[in-house]
């Protein structure tokens, strides 16, 4: 099965709206100013591309909007994770035959407290198996309150069809847990530019990253530093953009990460309800903290 090259840096990216209508044009102007940062790649319907509020049309539409606004060099990722084993097969499926080169597949979270190791690498293989593309785990206690463990990890990353893992959690060691208990091939990718720098410090190969929406060629300036072992500029560019990557994940969510976005000449525009867009305060202390990091 094909492999995909995941060093390098990919933002989740939006899904942009008016007046709670998909924004076609808007995702392929703003893929377009993407591709030309040094991106290895985008990821499309992840948390920041609101996959949850998308209709299962909308997700294949938005995909194929993607495909077609993306250079043939740029790899593109589908987030085809569902509640269930059967339709996450399904949405892989038809991803696949859209142009998605790979799929990132979120932890099942509603039944939480089934969600054993056992079930979870069931899951996964199961998904794997029936995929014609390469498969990535994805760990966002954040939202799932699921903590894939190492030795969950350990045991998937033996599947040949199984790419790698987007650690979102922040936690450093356990990125380094996972490093030390997986299959030579198998990727270990940050998934929040808070722990860029350490996580490539450690062994990972890239970064899936909020941030990437918003300082693409930061985040990129910092995965090359590391690769050239210039460890004191990674660091200080690390630091200046920790307070912008905090704004955008932590603190004002995906409203907030929009409302950067249209400030730094992207179309953010508003978030789809229930999510509310920033307030003009909030979107005023945005702004200081992008002046700060001299990205406005």
């Amino acid at each position: 099965m094909s492999q995909i090259d995941l060093h390098g840096v990919f933002p989740p990216i939006t899904t942009p709206f008016i007046d709670g209508k998909v924004a076609h044009d808007k995702l392929g102007s703003n893929i377009e100013k993407w591709s030309k940062t040094g991106l290895k790649g985008i990821v499309v319907l992840g948390s920041n591309g609101e996959y949850v509020y998308l209709s299962e049309e909308e997700k294949r539409k938005v995909l194929e909007t993607a495909i077609k606004a993306a250079p043939k060099d740029m790899f593109v990722i589908a987030g085809t994770g569902c509640e269930s084993t059967e339709e996450t097969i399904k949405l892989t499926d038809d991803c696949a035959k859209l142009g998605a080169h790979a799929a990132l597949v979120i932890t099942p979270h509603y039944y939480g407290g089934k969600m054993s190791d056992s079930a979870l690498i069931k899951h996964f293989t199961v998904v794997a198996d029936n995929s014609s593309i390469p498969i990535l785990l994805y760990n966002v206690p954040k939202f799932t309150y699921i903590n894939v463990t190492a030795g969950v990890v350990s045991v998937l990353s033996q599947h040949p069809n199984i790419l790698g893992i987007k650690e979102s959690s922040g936690n450093v060691n356990l990125l380094g847990q996972y490093i030390n208990n997986v299959s030579e091939n198998f990727k270990v990718m940050v998934g929040t530019a808070g722990v860029l720098f350490g996580g490539l410090s450690i062994g990972c190969v890239g970064g899936i990253l909020a941030l990437a929406n918003v300082a693409p060629e930061q985040c990129v300036t910092i995965f090359d530093l590391v690769n050239e072992s210039k460890f004191e500029a990674a660091k200080n560019l690390q630091l200046k953009m920790i307070p912008v990557n905090n704004a955008v994940t932590a603190i004002y969510g995906v409203p907030g990460l929009k409302a950067a976005m249209d400030m730094l000449g992207y179309f953010g525009g508003e978030p789809r309800l229930p999510l509310l867009p920033c307030s003009e305060k909030e979107k005023s202390e945005i702004r200081g903290i992008l002046q700060t990091a001299e990205l406005l």
